[in-house]
């Protein structure tokens, strides 16, 4: 009797993780540089490494095409993005939640 009751929790608790559902997706915070693209926005995501000889903190860069259906995005708003499947030959990131507004 006790074992069901082990095995009948043990059955919820994996159907309750997050992994047994699917590959978690890869999140990145960044920056909206240009949004002139239909249904597209560039985004800048920032990151800081420590250079290896000097120890120096250097600011790395990379831009990303990010999908953005209904056009929201703005210059200047920062936001989080998701990766996705591929949607065209340079986008395979969508947007996720706009974090914070640019200031007008």
């Amino acid at each position: 009797m006790n074992t069901e009751a082990n095995l009948e929790s043990s059955e919820s608790a994996t159907e309750a993780a997050p992994a047994a559902r699917g590959k978690l997706k890869r999140t990145a915070i960044g920056r909206v540089t240009s949004n002139k693209m239909d249904q597209t926005a560039t985004v800048v995501v920032e990151r800081r490494v420590k250079h290896p000889m000097y120890g120096k903190y250097v600011r790395r860069s990379k831009k990303f095409h990010v999908h953005d259906p209904e056009n929201v995005l703005v210059i200047g708003d920062v936001v989080q993005i998701k990766e996705t499947r591929p949607i065209s030959k340079t986008k395979s990131w969508a947007l996720d939640r706009v974090i914070e507004n640019a200031s007008e």
